[in-house]
């Protein structure tokens, strides 16, 4: 295996955690940047989906001691298992759909050209929910994980669901979802974080499950490597994430989307 395809598979472990969790789209960007370079890495898209993990990861480091908190605190701490229960609600809409749908997700969905329109779509429904908050159309209700109701955890979880497409953004519909339920931007975001966790074990174990007898040492390798990038790149970002969105909204972001999914439209059309 070549030190060409080494280096493909560090790239886009980078790309993965730089953005996977902004809401830009972290599979849109690997798929879109995959056709870029002629990436040859595992069949299926399991490489893409399997790297999150590395980000995922950086979750864990970074709030262990708040995760650990809650795990050792569910037999007797009611806050503990009222935040167990909102990211489990959440979880279950995106286990349940995606176990059905997985067959035409990756058959159909993982495409360029979904990943282009996706992206422009998604970035003018950002500018819509943020103009719809600074109007005062989505009071804030809920300030805290352990706070929120069932209905609210459960309703972001639906909203998840729409990142099955690529291009939409799995932290972009949770948090905007969150946002239009009443959530305080920062538990929004942070939130997302925590259902990322369940969210992409599934998505992964499934992933690899499925394609495990077209799965090659080489691809595993690669799939490694892809890891260990991702973690590193989401370690810088998360904790950047939480106070920029504090101070600035995601109104940046929809603009890079957009101006993303033209450029790629365009450049699909033209070859």
């Amino acid at each position: 295996m070549s030190a060409t395809l080494y280096g493909e598979a560090g790239l886009l472990g980078l790309l993965e955690g730089l953005t996977e969790f902004i809401p830009v789209s972290s599979t849109g960007h690997l798929i879109l940047l995959s056709r870029l370079i002629g990436f040859e890495g595992p069949p299926g898209f399991v490489f893409e989906v399997a790297i999150q993990l590395g980000a995922i990861l950086a979750v864990c480091v970074l709030y262990w001691r708040r995760l650990l908190g809650v795990l050792l605190g569910l037999p007797g701490d009611p806050a503990a298992r009222r935040f167990a229960l909102a990211v489990l609600l959440a979880f279950l809409p995106a286990a349940m759909i995606g176990a059905l749908a997985h067959g035409f997700i990756k058959a159909v969905l993982f495409s360029p050209y979904v990943v282009a329109v996706s992206l422009i779509v998604g970035g003018v429904a950002i500018l819509a929910i943020e103009h719809a908050i600074r109007q005062g159309w989505a009071p804030v209700r809920v300030i805290s994980v352990p706070a929120m109701p069932w209905r609210v955890a459960l309703g972001i979880g639906f909203c998840q669901c729409l990142a099955m497409v690529p291009g939409v953004s799995r932290s972009g519909a949770s948090i905007m979802g969150a946002l239009l339920l009443g959530v305080e931007r920062r538990t929004a975001t942070e939130f997302s974080f925590f259902l990322a966790i369940p969210t992409m074990l599934g998505a992964t174990v499934y992933d690899l499950y499925k394609n495990r007898h077209a799965l090659t040492p080489e691809g595993g390798a690669l799939i490694a490597l892809g890891f260990v990038a991702a973690f590193l790149a989401a370690l810088l970002v998360v904790r950047w994430l939480v106070g920029y969105v504090g101070r600035h909204g995601f109104s940046g972001f929809a603009y890079y989307r957009i101006a993303l999914g033209a450029v790629a439209l365009v450049a699909l059309l033209s070859a």
